[in-house]
């Protein structure tokens, strides 16, 4: 049962279910949500329902949803916080998803920032890198971890290529004030970028990816710092993530983040 009050986690929970709704519409499977991306883009998932006083998600309300994302031809995934949601774990796996956890983190607005990175920026609608910043993460999560890998700009080039169509929609929401992103530049290419995704005084931090081959140099610390000071300048106050795994949620310690719960993935098994 969700009870939303005014608490950092009931926060989060408003912003989780405001943000996809301005780019895809929102199916009602009782206590679960489903977003269905009407626009190009990252696809979106399935979410316990905002304000749910009902009985709890069963494994069947999760077959249903499951059921509509292969109808829809849409990944089936979930996302929800543990510490919220408690008892959607046990329906999700029991339908044969598996779940990975995350660390859920809210950065303290008074730590300190690091200087500006030379190699860093925040990218305006018409910058030319526009398309290599939205493609970065697509090669850096095909590798996950932190390990120095083979991918970088072929790859990358390919990557630019295949998402061509998506820079347009990217462009427009950078121009409202949607999307905040930001990359490193070296050698006339994005070696490294982010984002940040404003809603009112709340803000996420997500995408941040560095090309494999470019790894371990300190490019994702400094785009994060840039994501942090621009949601500092635009005024947020409830600036969150959620890390990879305790080795990335460390280095995001290093700015400021620390963990308050734990973000939860259901995905198809590989």
């Amino acid at each position: 049962m969700n009870t939303v009050h005014d608490t950092p986690l009931d926060r989060l929970e408003r912003y989780y279910d405001s943000v996809p709704r301005a780019a895809a519409r929102a199916e009602d499977f009782g206590p679960l949500t489903l977003f269905v991306r009407e626009a190009t883009g990252w696809p979106y998932y399935a979410r316990p329902t905002l304000e749910w006083t009902g009985p709890a998600a069963t494994a069947e309300d999760v077959e249903r949803v499951r059921a509509r994302q292969r109808e829809l031809c849409v990944p089936e995934a979930f996302e929800w916080v543990a510490e919220v949601t408690p008892d959607l774990r046990e329906a999700v796996e029991a339908t044969g998803l598996r779940v990975h956890a995350h660390p859920l983190m809210i950065r303290d607005e008074e730590a300190p920032l690091p200087d500006p990175h030379p190699l860093v920026r925040v990218l305006d609608p018409e910058d030319p890198f526009l398309a290599g910043a939205l493609a970065v993460p697509h090669v850096a999560f095909a590798a996950p971890g932190t390990a120095v890998g083979e991918a970088g700009t072929g790859e990358l080039a390919t990557e630019i290529t295949a998402r061509a169509a998506e820079v347009p929609a990217a462009a427009d929401r950078i121009r409202v004030g949607r999307t905040v992103l930001a990359a490193a530049v070296e050698n006339g290419a994005v070696v490294c970028s982010g984002m940040h995704l404003p809603v009112g005084r709340v803000s996420e931090i997500a995408g941040v990816g560095t090309l494999p081959a470019e790894r371990r140099r300190g490019l994702a610390y400094a785009v994060t710092a840039a994501l942090v000071a621009d949601a500092r300048e635009r005024g947020v106050e409830t600036l969150f993530l959620s890390a990879g795994d305790e080795d990335v949620a460390r280095m995001y310690g290093r700015l400021g983040f620390r963990t308050v719960a734990t973000a939860l993935i259901a995905e198809l098994a590989e």
